[in-house]
């Protein structure tokens, strides 16, 4: 049986560009070939079980040269196997994508072409540079900045001047000193504006707008690396007026994100929507504890008990499962009230069709526990469904008032993310700004995954309530504290605390 190999066009960089096509056949990959363009976020929408393959390519340096690239994706093909071959930008523009087909279609290997949102004109609109513009050029044109290995750059630089149009070179960071020598030869003004981008819609994306000029000599005082493209033309001039990615309230500023990863997508979305640059940390994996007796004698008696606690959005999820498990539904639980934490394992309870009947104001186990101590009534049990371990003072609060509960446990928590060296590294020279906490659990699965001695004070730790920020400063962080526990409150903090630095 022969398999399919679909060439996917990840885009210049910012996850959000890939596109919905080109995600949908990452997710059903079988085997995943890609290049070192291709960021972290988009590689993590990879199937677990699927094969990664890296070939690494980067300016004058091939680790998998062209035609194995070529012979891999053939092979891997012929086991039967969905091959996705995954590259940065488009396919077809300047990506080789032709010259790989070439092999498959001699094998009559079945094929597709997933076209991605080039860098040529997205990192310009990032950058506010419109390639177009009917008060400056009506024409674009995009040229390789990049010559075989020992031949010569082979450019119409007479042709190009001569059309007037935007010009955008791509892989052209080592030759843009000719590039620009070449252009004022074949008669383009000196002062004609021209930009270089580097890392073009990422976070630490770095613009340089000069002029064919001067640009040259700014680029090595900026130490401009790749990869960057390189944009000529009168547009350049409106980048100041047209760049709104550099004035987004966080642009610059690396945020680790450590919830688990089925529940990071909200806040790590909308801190990339302000500019933040995001690493997804999650140091939290959940297992639901099966077998489990005394789940199964609660919910046997479960009509004994008046009242039911939840305090997280994962234990709403594992009791649908326990529920279910258990030849029962939500039905069961019609005669009791349900208290939950906050807003989050509220929102959950309702994706299942309950209202929660109590939300204490502040968001954690201290005032969800003094709710109930005023709302319970005399004889009234309490069943509280939550992880292992927990927060102590829930219980401990109920019992000091006399309230007749159990406490079961229904799910274990595990730390542990493989890039634990990388973050530690990054830590310890300085180059995290703020680590976001949306639970107690959260900070003690940071620490925890982390190796001994991770430098814990390199950083400002976003802390969703006061529950979070207790164990954080216990681990010896810096604190700032959002004043209402949900995720809109935590990102105004963070903008507040951002805009007093700058101030």
């Amino acid at each position: 049986m022969k398999g399919h190999v679909t060439l996917v066009g990840a885009g210049p960089g910012d996850p959000g560009l890939l596109t919905v096509k080109g995600r949908q056949a990452l997710e059903k990959a079988d085997v995943v070939v890609y290049d070192r363009l291709v960021g972290e976020e988009i590689l993590e929408l990879i199937p677990s079980e699927a094969e990664r393959i890296d070939v690494g390519k980067q300016s004058s340096h091939h680790p998998v040269p062209q035609w194995q690239i070529n012979e891999i994706l053939l092979e891997k093909a012929k086991e039967g196997k969905n091959v996705v071959r995954l590259k940065g930008g488009d396919c077809f523009l300047f990506g080789r994508g032709g010259e790989e087909l070439e092999l498959l279609a001699q094998n009559g290997i079945d094929f597709a072409v997933i076209p991605g949102v080039t860098s040529a004109l997205a990192v310009p609109a990032y950058a506010g540079i419109p390639v177009t513009h009917r008060d400056f050029t009506s024409s674009v044109h995009v040229i390789t900045g990049h010559a075989k290995a020992g031949s010569a750059l082979n450019i119409d630089f007479d042709a190009l001047v001569r059309h007037k149009g935007t010009l955008v070179f791509l892989m052209s960071v080592a030759s843009t000193p000719v590039i620009l020598d070449g252009l004022m030869q074949a008669g383009m003004s000196a002062d004609m504006p021209a930009a270089m981008i580097e890392r073009g819609t990422l976070p630490e994306q770095r613009k340089l707008v000069a002029n064919v000029g001067t640009l040259a000599q700014k680029m090595r005082e900026a130490g401009i690396s790749s990869p960057a493209i390189l944009i000529v033309g009168s547009v350049c001039s409106l980048s100041n007026d047209f760049d709104w990615f550099d004035r987004l309230p966080l642009h610059g500023v690396k945020v680790v994100v450590t919830r688990p990863k089925q529940r990071a997508g909200t806040l790590t979305e909308r801190l990339r929507k302000l500019g933040a640059d995001v690493i997804s940390y999650p140091c939290i994996e959940t297992k639901t504890i099966w077998p489990n007796m005394p789940v199964v004698e609660a919910l046997a008696s479960i009509d004994q008990y008046h009242w039911l606690i939840l305090t997280s959005p994962t234990g709403v999820d594992v009791l649908v499962q326990l529920l279910d498990a258990a030849e029962m539904d939500m039905r069961n639980l019609a005669h009791m009230k349900i208290a939950v934490i906050g807003a989050g394992t509220a929102k959950k309870l309702k994706e299942h069709g309950l209202r929660a009947d109590y939300v204490p104001a502040v968001y954690d186990s201290v005032h969800l526990a003094e709710g109930l101590i005023r709302l319970v009534q005399e004889g009234e049990r309490v069943l509280m469904l939550r992880a292992e371990i927990g927060t102590p003072e829930l219980p401990e609060l109920l019992a000091q008032a006399c309230i007749l509960f159990d406490d079961v446990p229904v799910y274990q928590t595990y730390y542990y993310n493989e890039r634990s060296e990388e973050l530690a590294d990054m830590l310890a020279h300085g180059a995290i700004d703020y680590v976001t906490f949306t639970s107690a659990s959260t900070v003690r699965g940071f620490v925890e995954s982390l190796p001994e001695n991770t430098n814990l004070t390199s950083f400002t730790a976003l802390c969703i309530g006061p529950s979070t920020e207790k164990v954080a400063k216990a681990a010896g962080m810096h604190t700032i504290t959002a004043a209402n526990a949900t995720i809109d409150a935590m990102l105004t903090t963070l903008q507040e605390e951002i805009k007093n630095e700058s101030d």
